[in-house]
C-alpha cells in the first residue's frame, strides 16, 4: 500500500467541505529518464469518496493529473461524527487511502 491519503473537513450548514492530497509519482508514460529510457506509466485510475460507508462520488482519472493531487469536494447533508473516506486504485493495481470523522 502506498502512502496514506491527508484528509481534512469542515461542516457549515450542513455540508462537508472535504480537502485530500494524494501522495502519487503520476508518470504519464511518455517521460524520458537522464539515461533516454521512456519511464513507465503509473497512474491513480480510479478515486472514490464515502460517507458512513456509502459511496457519494467517483472519478476516473488518467495519466494528465500532477504528481502529489489535490481533491477537494463536498457532501451534502453532513453531521458531527460522521466518517468521510477517499480511497484510490492506480494502474498498477495499487491502492491507498485516508479516513476523517467530522467535528
Amino acid at each position: 500500500m502506498a502512502a496514506k491519503v491527508k484528509i481534512r473537513g469542515k461542516i457549515k450548514n450542513g455540508v462537508a467541505e472535504i480537502k485530500s492530497l494524494m501522495p502519487h509519482p503520476m508518470e504519464t508514460g511518455t517521460r524520458r529518464s537522464a539515461d533516454g529510457e521512456i519511464v513507465a506509466a503509473h497512474y491513480i485510475q480510479t478515486v472514490t469518496c464515502f460517507k458512513n460507508d456509502e459511496q457519494v462520488m467517483q472519478a476516473h482519472w488518467g495519466p494528465a493529473v500532477s504528481k502529489n493531487p489535490f481533491f477537494a469536494f463536498k457532501v451534502k447533508d453532513a453531521a458531527p461524527g460522521d466518517v468521510i473516506k477517499v480511497s484510490w486504485v492506480d494502474n498498477k493495481g495499487e491502492t491507498s487511502d485516508g479516513e476523517l470523522v467530522l467535528k
